[in-house]
């Protein structure tokens, strides 16, 4: 009998892959073991059509102690005998259907990922993306999001240290959800997720399982547009007690730091729940296991062996133990007044069985199981895209042409005198670049004492307490340079993540990314994924840093349409010596200022003008083909980071969104220092010179006369310097092109953004 075409959407199965699993088993799948390859086979946790496109990124290095995706997240090797553990995550349309709960979830399953691999969790960051606030249901989004990462991360003691929030209406009703973890670990100490031995006994621990999050896997974080199905889709979306998962977290360190020898490997239970921990671990130790459902614990009656395997309920783990160390370890998770049960155990036959009531429901082979079918498709670029790209600027009216027009739809542009200095005010409003303070004020970035820069600057930077080192983080990620070249904007995300954690002072060694895309059976979103990735790939190895871990998320679209192709980068970078901390923040008057990077030689024919918040914010649409020379990157970051660490560059700050007049005003408006620039010459039009997001540009500032020192420093790596000005303590902004404003008012403008819209 043919099963029924809704049995196959429920679990996200297509006709073809459900006649596939016919053949592998020569036999028709029961309910619970259709439950089992559809969790297992969806995009989610099979990256059907994402995996064989991920094998083009560089993976490995010197410092790098993990393979790929062999374990919950990835390790590096930072010296001093420690390592940081690493990783970023979606919780996408769980954000969508549920803000708070599917924000607050997304970071109570990164940081069990963390602590799995016996680190403990010491900073958590977020990338986020909405819909414009002037709609009220991006605001309910907005809010709710930020909320529970707060109230999630908050509770746990770990510190939100850093981020970006983006605006734009190509996520409107699905927004992006990507959290990011980072932890601690001395080495040689790592835990991992694999099942081995026998007869050895598979422990959980932790919450009771609940009906929440059935499906979340197959069915939320692998269809399109949640919003479509939103009442259906919302008992999907997991309920977190962020209070269980700290003394979970705690017990389960005690149990790796202290007692290695009880445990052969431990795996959190996220997406796909006791079905992917469980079977996931035995694909890794080449084992089956036996899982009886009868004493998994529960909190809800009446709940059948599939609700079991494939329940999402949060702050569970699985441990594989030693079964001489089976009652030692339950006498653990007792002492830290957490409940545990032996479900079962590992066998040799390389079976997954699932008994209920003594019978057996579900016998599947662990390998049919864990190798779906793999997607590789014949992409195509966008019907409009050429037509984009070929966008002619110089039709396009300069500063001075607009000014009156500008001056007449400013508001609140206050002592504004030009068009030069309305666009930046206006800029410095818009929600992609105006203060996030609101966000995160929310969040608690200094809980564990360790953070030496906080939110606000480039990257955050944290001490490694018992050495001289520090780490620097930044997570980065442009959807409209992606829109408008997927390979340019996918390189740009990691040049930009990179230049972030340099400017903190560090050195970038290893990456994580989160890959947001539409449906990949588009074939024109296939197409902007796989340049994408082909462009992150060749950026990463220029720069030197591996991909260590990560995440896919595809199928966000709502109304039929995809979001803009959105991969976000979380970088770590090394810091030898805590006090190479850089800030993005002027640092004292007399301080000569300059720019690292393209001036003269600028070669982007658009002069950065293309998918700039310029040309969005004041023309009102996006065009152009961003532009990146990796080489001249990856000298511009060595000429700031060897500056940084001879004790010459005191301040350092990243020109992205709004250009070089947007970077200098952050930097005099975070220190309420002013800048006398006013001799600058721009080259070409003044609105490219003014705000064009020309790629691979550092603001750096250094003490009078130490500016020989610095040209030396740039000249030896081949990169490009020019003097801007000086740094004031008269609380003016000068900028060559028409700019002369208070700090003053710069600031108003700045912190009025997100507060203006949520008043």
């Amino acid at each position: 009998m043919a099963i029924d075409q809704a049995a196959l959407d429920e679990v996200a199965l297509s006709r073809e892959e459900y006649e596939e699993i016919v053949r592998r088993l020569d036999r028709e799948p029961n309910p619970v073991e259709l439950g089992l390859f559809g969790a297992l086979w969806s995009e989610h946790c099979g990256y059907k059509n994402s995996k064989p496109l991920l094998r083009l990124f560089p993976t490995t290095g010197p410092r790098v102690l993990t393979e790929a995706g062999a374990e919950n997240a990835g390790a590096v090797d930072i010296g001093d005998g420690r390592v940081i553990v690493m990783k970023i995550e979606s919780h996408n349309h769980p954000s969508a259907v549920e803000p708070y709960q599917g924000a607050a979830t997304g970071v109570g399953g990164i940081v069990r990922d963390i602590f799995a691999m016996g680190a403990r969790p010491i900073a958590i960051l977020d990338s986020l993306r909405f819909g414009e606030l002037h709609d009220a249901h991006n605001r309910y989004l907005f809010e709710g999001v930020v909320a529970g990462i707060g109230g999630y991360g908050n509770c746990l003691g770990i510190p939100t240290v850093g981020g970006e929030v983006v605006f734009d209406d190509a996520y409107a009703a699905n927004p992006l959800v990507n959290a990011m973890c980072v932890g601690l670990a001395r080495t040689g100490t790592l835990a991992s997720a694999v099942a081995r031995g026998t007869g050895n006994p598979l422990i959980l621990v932790g919450a009771d399982t609940g009906r929440d999050g059935i499906h979340g896997a197959s069915g939320l974080a692998s269809r399109t547009d949640p919003t479509e199905r939103f009442e259906e889709m919302r008992p999907a979306v997991q309920v977190g007690n962020p209070f269980l998962e700290k003394l979970l977290m705690e017990a389960c360190l005690d149990l790796s730091e202290n007692h290695p020898g009880w445990f052969v490997g431990i795996q959190d239970l996220g997406a796909a729940g006791l079905t992917s921990s469980s079977i996931e671990t035995a694909a890794k130790g080449g084992v089956g296991i036996v899982i009886d459902v009868d004493a998994v614990p529960r909190r809800e009656e009446g709940m059948t062996a599939y609700e079991v395997m494939l329940s999402e309920s949060q702050e569970r783990m699985l441990i594989v133990a030693h079964a001489e160390h089976e009652q030692d370890i339950i006498d653990l998770f007792t002492r830290w007044e957490l409940r545990s049960n032996v479900i079962g155990e590992v066998t040799d036959d390389g079976l997954v069985r699932v008994l209920e009531k003594g019978d057996e429901v579900a016998a599947v082979s662990v390998g049919e199981l864990t190798n779906p079918p793999l997607y590789r498709r014949e992409g195509r670029p966008p019907a409009r895209l050429a037509e984009l790209q070929a966008y002619d600027f110089s039709v396009l009216p300069d500063l001075d042409a607009m000014s009156k027009v500008m001056l007449g739809q400013m508001a609140g542009a206050g002592d504004a005198t030009t068009g030069a200095e309305a666009a930046l005010l206006l800029l410095l409003a818009r929600l992609n670049i105006t203060s996030k303070r609101p966000v995160y004020r929310q969040y608690d970035h200094q809980v564990q004492t360790n953070t030496v820069v906080r939110p606000g600057s480039d990257a955050a930077v944290l001490r490694i307490k018992g050495t001289r080192r520090a780490i620097a983080l930044s997570t980065d990620g442009n959807g409209r340079y992606c829109y408008l070249d997927p390979y340019a904007g996918g390189a740009i995300a990691v040049a930009e993540a990179a230049r972030n954690v340099v400017c903190g002072g560090g050195k970038p060694i290893a990456c994580t990314d989160c890959l947001n895309f539409g449906s990949p059976e588009n074939l024109e979103v296939y197409w902007q994924m796989e340049n994408a990735i082909r462009g992150m790939a060749e950026a990463c190895e220029r720069l030197g840093t591996p991909v260590v871990s990560g995440n896919v998320s595809l199928f966000n679209e709502s109304g039929g349409a995809p979001i803009h192709p959105t991969p976000v980068v979380g970088m770590l970078g090394l810091l030898e010596d805590v006090e190479h901390a850089r800030s993005s923040a002027f640092v004292a008057a007399g301080d000569e200022v300059y720019l690292l990077g393209p001036w003269s030689r600028v070669v982007d024919p658009s002069g950065g003008l293309a998918g700039s918040e310029y040309l969005e914010a004041i023309h009102g649409f996006a065009a152009g083909r961003p532009y990146i020379d990796i080489e001249t990157e990856a000298a511009v970051q060595a000429a700031c980071l060897a500056g940084i660490e001879a004790g010459v560059v005191r301040s350092a700050h990243d020109c992205s969104d709004g250009g070089l007049a947007v970077a200098l005003a952050e930097c005099a408006i975070q220190s309420g220092l002013g800048l006398d620039a006013s001799q600058l010459s721009l080259p070409g039009r003044s609105d490219a010179g003014l705000f064009g997001e020309v790629q691979s540009r550092i603001v750096v500032t250094v003490a009078p006369g130490d500016g020989g020192q610095l040209r030396e420093i740039a000249g030896a790596r081949g990169a490009e310097l020019t003097m801007l000005g000086n740094v004031e303590d008269d609380g003016r902004f000068r900028l060559g092109g028409g700019i002369g404003v208070a700090v003053s008012e710069l600031n108003a403008a700045y912190e009025s953004g997100i507060l203006a819209l949520l008043a």
